[in-house]
């Protein structure tokens, strides 16, 4: 969120954050997968940890104290078999995050990884940003 933004911030957020569950859904039928369900614990670990680069100013998939997505999503109550994390920092709009993934060989291969059946997607839209963090799980 953008600082005094408030709820319009959140709402546009939030927005972004639906948007890209859709756009991501949409490519993982095209390959075969079933839809990512949303989870409210991997949403909670995405949006604290785009909250996290946005406010302290890193760009990285482990926090400067070495928590990664696994620690996240365990920190959140969410008891995984198999979790992997998309992260970006810059796209304005939902399309150009996720298109921005689907042009990596290993992002789109986290998206079309068929096994992963859980997400939540945190988009902070601070200045600098924005930041954006899809975290992908299976139940263990």
């Amino acid at each position: 969120m953008t600082p005094g933004a408030g709820a319009a911030g959140r709402s546009t957020a939030d927005e972004y954050a639906r948007r890209v569950v859709s756009l991501v859904n949409d490519h993982r039928r095209q390959a075969g997968c079933e839809p990512l369900r949303v989870d409210d614990r991997l949403t909670a670990a995405a949006r604290a940890h785009a909250g996290d680069m946005a406010s302290r100013g890193y760009y990285e998939h482990r926090s400067p104290e070495g928590r990664d997505g696994g620690d996240r999503i365990t920190a959140a109550g969410y008891r995984w078999s198999r979790w992997a994390e998309n992260i970006h920092k810059g796209p304005q709009g939902p399309q150009d995050a996720v298109t921005g993934w689907l042009g990596s060989a290993t992002h789109e291969q986290i998206v079309t990884d068929c096994a992963l059946t859980d997400t939540g997607v945190g988009v902070s839209l601070e200045p600098g940003g924005p930041w954006w963090v899809q975290d992908f799980a299976a139940g263990g």
